[in-house]
């Protein structure tokens, strides 16, 4: 059971580290002013993982779920806050 519990984590580890860096291409192309971006569904991405990001630290309080939700949503936001300044 140890070993499976340990070969969760780091699949969990290694699916947020590639959800993390498949945001790069889409925060690279709005800082060459190259619209890529989607407003209505970043919008709801920061919404949804901003929720997560609090949920991971207020109520699970799981350190490696706070860092792979907390990075998540400030990607989204970052997406968010350069598509803005885009249009």
């Amino acid at each position: 059971m140890v070993i499976l519990k340990t070969l969760i984590t780091f699949l969990y580890l290694c699916t947020g580290i590639i959800s993390i860096i498949a945001y790069f291409p889409t925060i690279r192309d709005l800082n060459k002013k190259i619209a890529s971006a989607n407003i209505s569904s970043y919008f709801l991405w920061t919404l949804t993982t901003g929720v997560s990001f609090l949920y991971a630290l207020i109520i699970i309080s799981d350190l490696l779920l706070i860092i792979i939700t907390g990075l998540s949503f400030v990607c989204c936001m970052t997406i968010l806050i350069l598509v803005f300044k885009l249009k």
